[in-house]
């Protein structure tokens, strides 16, 4: 069971928390990690894109001129996709671009992120964020001392002063521990944790 120090806002140990074995140390199965980020990026597509085929071009159906007798190529329609203006052949239609992944490999793919930032040492756990006021300055001051770059910040409340301070800082993302994912995990180099975040986690991906 692998132990974690806690600091405070200011970058002092105020602890100690012993993590779950069965979510922090688990083997990191890196070949899930394209099939989740896949899915989830899939799942953004809105699938709107949309043209028209011959038949559903507006417009006249009479035949242009006379099959014969004037030099030029035959044709039947304007909405003949080889005329401008006319349809497309093959062209986009709505549709999902939604992709099935099973409950296990994402549960499989989020346990191997956890332990693979722990086992990186980019893994932090504190013990509350919390910030007198909503002012970016102190929280860059708070950032600083933890020495914090690119990091996702875990909270598993709604804390409106550090969601406020943070929201302008480039590389810093204050995410909710219901809302996590593997693509906020990859994308931050550091994670931290608050304790109550913690326990939310074990107690989600712990059964």
């Amino acid at each position: 069971m692998p132990t974690v120090d806690v600091m405070d806002v200011n970058g002092e140990k105020v602890g100690e928390i012993h993590l779950r074995d069965e979510i922090f140390s688990v083997e990191p199965r890196y070949h899930l990690f394209h099939s989740i980020i896949r899915m989830q990026l899939a799942s953004k597509r809105r699938g709107t894109a949309c043209t028209k085929t011959r038949s559903e071009v507006r417009g006249s159906t009479k035949k242009p001129w006379r099959q014969k007798g004037t030099g030029r190529a035959r044709a039947g329609t304007r909405s003949s996709p080889v005329w401008r203006g006319g349809g497309v052949v093959f062209g986009p239609k709505p549709r999902s671009y939604t992709l099935h992944v099973t409950k296990k490999m994402k549960r499989a793919a989020m346990l191997s992120a956890l332990s693979l930032k722990l086992r990186e040492q980019r893994l932090v756990v504190l013990n509350d964020f919390n910030l007198p006021q909503i002012k970016t300055k102190q929280f860059l001051i708070h950032r600083q001392k933890l020495g914090l770059q690119n990091a996702l910040i875990v909270i598993d409340g709604h804390n409106e002063t550090l969601q406020k301070s943070a929201r302008n800082v480039q590389g810093v993302k204050v995410l909710l521990a219901a809302g996590l994912n593997l693509f906020d995990l990859l994308q931050h180099d550091q994670v931290v944790l608050t304790r109550d975040a913690v326990a939310y986690v074990e107690r989600v991906y712990g059964a």
